[in-house]
């Protein structure tokens, strides 16, 4: 099974969506033998519901949110990296995606900084150097453009977005056995 997820890097409900799917695709191979391959792509959307009702959200799933720390930053360089990175594997992309995240919404850092960026890429196993390389260029910034524009065309509205085997969609924050319950109904429905 293959799952597209549609995410932001500044957006808590994209981070506490994807944890709790992560969890089920987890769980949904534990129970059926049969891998849930993750991929993360951008996209932009307006800002969600107001962050009163992120923290308790975030705290379900064991996710303690500094919202007084939190610097809004443009993910554009993020996701250039992310893109990059994921030539190194999908783990690897979600290694790096959740490095940002916890520096974002959890350590207040800037991730639109190339400092953060190359570091966080440095602590999910990438090169430093070529982080850094990619950082000074324009490389990746219109496949970023690419993905958020797909994300319009296939009408995400709420984060997280995923697609899955491309034909089928989840859209929006649910709760771990909500998200394992639809794998399980996805893969009946494609027998």
């Amino acid at each position: 099974m293959k799952a597209t997820v549609f995410v932001d890097v500044t957006d808590a409900w994209s981070y506490i969506g994807a944890v709790r799917f992560e969890r089920a695709a987890a769980m949904y191979t534990i129970l059926t033998g049969e891998p849930v391959d993750i991929g993360y792509r951008a996209c932009s959307l307006p800002d969600g519901p107001p962050a009163v009702e992120v923290a308790p959200a975030a705290r379900i799933s064991g996710i303690e949110f500094n919202l007084d720390e939190i610097v809004p930053a443009d993910s554009t360089d993020a996701w250039r990296l992310l893109t990059w990175a994921v030539e190194s594997g999908d783990a690897v992309q979600r290694e790096l995606l959740h490095q940002l995240w916890r520096a974002h919404f959890l350590e207040g850092a800037d991730i639109s900084e190339h400092f953060v960026l190359v570091s966080r890429a440095g602590l999910a196993g990438l090169d430093l150097e070529t982080a850094e390389g990619l950082l000074a260029s324009t490389e990746y910034a219109e496949d970023v453009d690419k993905q958020r524009r797909t994300a319009e065309q296939v009408g995400v509205d709420r984060t997280p977005f995923i697609v899955v085997n491309a034909s089928r969609t989840i859209s929006g924050v649910h709760s771990q056995d909500d998200y394992l319950q639809a794998l399980h109904r996805i893969a009946r429905e494609e027998e």
